[in-house]
């Protein structure tokens, strides 16, 4: 799977470059979202700006990644969704999402997170 890295510096923005994120890449998705040199110490945005269509397998591989940030205790958005993606996931989630319409809301909600967490941390 093709992709886009941006790091900055508490977040990495992830961008596939797929039309499409079914069975056969929900695998290597994954792996490689999860798995980024770049992404440690640091935030997630998703960026699935190009992904026009999924399957259920696909929606699942965006919501492990997800989730995984959240059980490592860092954040994670989804930008760039068109409207079937964004009900799909909603609909298979049940739990609230971070969807940011665009980038700059999307970095906006992980660093609250961020910050939350901060005062959090030291609070205790």
């Amino acid at each position: 799977m093709k992709f886009k890295i941006d790091t900055k510096e508490k977040i990495v923005v992830f961008r596939p470059e797929a039309a499409v994120l079914d069975a056969n890449l929900s695998d290597d998705f994954i792996a490689t979202a999860t798995q980024l040199p770049e992404l440690t110490g640091r935030n997630l945005i998703l960026d699935l700006t190009l992904i026009e269509k999924t399957d259920a397998v696909g929606v699942e591989a965006i919501l492990t990644v997800y989730q995984k940030m959240y059980d490592n205790n860092f954040s994670c958005a989804l930008t760039g969704l068109n409207n079937t993606l964004t009900a799909e996931l909603k609909s298979a989630s049940g739990e609230m999402l971070n969807i940011a319409p665009t980038m700059a809301e999307a970095i906006d909600l992980v660093m609250m997170e961020e910050l939350e967490r901060e005062l959090l941390d030291g609070l205790e």
